[in-house]
């Protein structure tokens, strides 16, 4: 049924609101950086200099990169199985480890369920992304329950503790 089929998935919405904020955040640093001129304002103290200014910059380009980092989810899967990139690490998964798809009411995410009782998370399929979540757990799904089935069919079934 599934059989060649590849999926990619990325938030949506976070992406959105990420790249403007990042954009927002570079602007306000050059601005607040080209605004440092003269005095620092106390008593013998220095006088701002383009270091500073540059420095304002660098700051805001950084803070944008962090923001930046919460596109970096993306969850892929075929047949044999899923490979998720998360904000912070990555997994590459066979179907046979996963005993579910979840994606329960007021979560903020997808999560797979896997057979050593471990739970990992989607951020790529988010809540805010509303039908888009819903049919990517849909597809993960049925990619899941494909591969379950072509097993059950080949009488290598897995022991469900």
């Amino acid at each position: 049924m599934m059989a060649g089929v590849q999926v990619v998935y990325r938030p949506k919405r976070i992406r959105w609101v990420a790249g403007i904020a990042a954009v927002s955040v570079v602007a306000l640093f050059t601005a607040v950086g080209f605004g440092l001129r003269g005095s620092a304002g106390f008593e013998n103290s220095g006088h701002f200099q383009r270091g500073d200014q540059a420095a304002m910059i660098g700051l805001g380009i950084l803070i944008a990169l962090g923001i930046l980092a919460f596109t970096r989810p993306r969850v892929s899967a075929d047949a044999d199985g899923i490979k998720i990139r998360n904000v912070i690490g990555a997994y590459d998964l066979p179907w046979s480890a996963v005993r579910a798809v979840r994606f329960d009411r007021h979560s903020p995410w997808a999560i797979l369920d896997l057979y050593d009782d471990d739970q990992v998370s989607l951020h790529a399929l988010q809540a805010t992304d509303k039908e888009y979540a819903v049919d990517g757990v849909r597809t993960l799904r049925a990619l899941h329950s494909a591969k379950w089935s072509s097993l059950r069919s080949d009488g290598s079934r897995r022991d469900n503790r």
